[in-house]
């Protein structure tokens, strides 16, 4: 069974920083994507970064570039989002899901299979 369970939300300050992470299990960790996304009141879900587990290439939203680093423990089943300098539009829940190794998956966020139940972040102005 596939199990994505994602820690170290919490309330920041403009500018802080928070480590994001997202263990896995039930799966080949080396043969997906897995891939960060949020999701604010009101609004769409969506893609943050993603990293392959096969080669750790990371990929990135233009939105956070710069800003967040996506960084993966294979031999732990572990992927972290480093985030700093967070600002206040921020501000969502943080879900980690995993997919195929596919074009779509890493510069798209699209085809992703399963997620976990996420982690709230909140950055105060």
């Amino acid at each position: 069974e596939v199990q994505l369970v994602e820690s170290g939300g919490g309330l920041v300050q403009n500018g802080g920083s928070l480590r994001l992470s997202c263990v896995a299990s039930g799966f080949r960790f080396n043969d997906y994507a897995i891939g960060w996304f949020r999701q604010a009141p009101g609004k769409e879900r969506e893609g943050v970064s993603a990293i392959s587990g096969s080669d750790g290439s990371p990929y990135y939203a233009r939105s956070v570039k710069g800003r967040f680093t996506i960084t993966s423990d294979n031999a732990k089943n572990i992927v972290y989002l480093q985030m700093n300098n967070l600002k206040p539009e921020d501000t969502a829940v943080y879900s980690c899901a995993v997919g195929p190794i596919t074009i779509a998956t890493l510069t798209l966020f699209q085809g992703y299979t399963s997620w976990g139940q996420g982690t709230q972040v909140s950055v105060s102005s």
